[in-house]
C-alpha cells in the first residue's frame, strides 16, 4: 500500500503541497482531479522524491521520502509525467526495453514483456522499430505507459494520460487502467477529465490549493455540486 501522510512540498520558497493524505491499496484506481496549479502533479514528484518535502510517504511500510529516485523506482513504483519523456530517437521497441529494471525487493510483482505490451497497444508493435519521435501523440503515450510496465511496477502514477488524446485513444488508455487494476496494480490516476476519472475509479480525491478538499466514491462526487463548482469546474 502506499500510504501518504502530512506531505508538505516546495519548490524554492512556494508552499506547494500543504499536508496532504493519501493512499492507494493493491488493485485500486484511485483518480487525484483538481484545476490546474492544485498541486497534483507536486504529489507525483513529492512521491518520487523529484520535489522538496516534509511529512511521510510510505510504500509496504518503507519510508520513501529522502531516497533517490531511481531506488524508489526499484521499489516497485511507476511513474508516467504529463510530458512522457520518451527518447524521441530510439524505436518504438527500444524505449520499451529501457523500462525494464530490477523488479522491488522482496515481492513476486507480475512481469510484463514485450509481447504483453504489443497486445495491449498493437498500433506500437506495428510501427516497434520506428523512432518514437515519429509517433502521434496518442502513439507516445501508449508508449510511455509501455515503457513503465516493462519495469514490472506494482503501483503506477500517471499524470494526465488523456490529455490531447482522441476519444477512442482515451477509451484505450481506460482499457488499460483497468487491465493493470485487473492484475493488481494500484493507480493514482492524475486527471482532469471527469467522465474517465468517475467511470473507472475505485475512489476519487479533488485537491485544490496544495489540499485534499473532497474524499469519496464517483457517486458521492456526482453529487457533490458545490465541490464540482468551487474546485473543478471552469
Amino acid at each position: 500500500m502506499l500510504s501518504i501522510s502530512a506531505l508538505h512540498a516546495y519548490y524554492g520558497k512556494s508552499h506547494i503541497l500543504r499536508g496532504v493524505d493519501v493512499r492507494v491499496e493493491p488493485g485500486e484506481i484511485v483518480a487525484l482531479l483538481g484545476r490546474n496549479g492544485s498541486g497534483r502533479s507536486t504529489l507525483a514528484k513529492a512521491v518520487m522524491g523529484l520535489v522538496a518535502c516534509e511529512g511521510s510517504v510510505r510504500w509496504q511500510g518503507v519510508e520513501l521520502l529522502g531516497q533517490p529516485t531511481y531506488a524508489i523506482a526499484q521499489r516497485g513504483i511507476g511513474y508516467v509525467p504529463e510530458n512522457r519523456d520518451i527518447f524521441p530517437g530510439l524505436s518504438v521497441e527500444h524505449n520499451l526495453l529501457l523500462g525494464r529494471k530490477p523488479p522491488s525487493p522482496g515481492a513476486q510483482p507480475a512481469q510484463w514483456t514485450l509481447d504483453d505490451m504489443y497486445a495491449l497497444f498493437p498500433s506500437l508493435h506495428a510501427r516497434r522499430q520506428v523512432p518514437a519521435g515519429v509517433l502521434s501523440g496518442g502513439e507516445q503515450q501508449m508508449l510511455a505507459l509501455g515503457r513503465t510496465l516493462m519495469g514490472a511496477p506494482q503501483i503506477i502514477l500517471i499524470d494526465e494520460p488523456t490529455e490531447g488524446l482522441a476519444p477512442m485513444i482515451v477509451q484505450q488508455v481506460a482499457q488499460f487502467l483497468q487491465t493493470l487494476k485487473a492484475r493488481g496494480v494500484g493507480v493514482l490516476l492524475i486527471e482532469q477529465k471527469l467522465g474517465i476519472a468517475l467511470d473507472i475509479s475505485d475512489r476519487v480525491l479533488v485537491m485544490g490549493k496544495g489540499q485534499i478538499v473532497f474524499s469519496g466514491n464517483a457517486d458521492q462526487l456526482r453529487g457533490a455540486e458545490t465541490i464540482r463548482r468551487e474546485w473543478l469546474e471552469v
